[in-house]
């Protein structure tokens, strides 16, 4: 499926919740965090400033991102895939 977000909004592919504890303990479904690191899978044309000119987005498809705890709003595609839609002051920083 092709995605172009409009504006600022940027979609994200959230990278899977950890299994283990750094310890080893195996963690149930119920116990996992929501993970907040994903992979930039599409970018909108950036954010459009008062004075009319557009300020491109600072990510770009494939980038890998930390992002707020609650950030976006969650999409299944048709074919079940999880996405967040959100906006580009939402992300907090990339992984390089």
């Amino acid at each position: 499926m092709e995605m172009k977000p409009l504006g600022d909004r940027i979609v994200v592919r959230p990278l899977e919740a950890e299994t283990k504890t750094k310890g080893g303990i195996v963690l149930p479904d119920t116990a996992k965090e929501k993970p907040q690191e994903g992979k930039v899978v599409a970018v909108g044309r950036g954010k459009t400033l008062e004075s009319g000119t557009i300020q491109a987005p600072e990510v770009k498809v494939g980038d890998k991102v930390l992002y707020g705890k609650y950030s976006g709003n969650e999409i299944t595609t048709k074919e079940g895939e999880e996405l967040l839609v959100m906006r580009e002051e939402d992300i907090l920083m990339i992984i390089k």
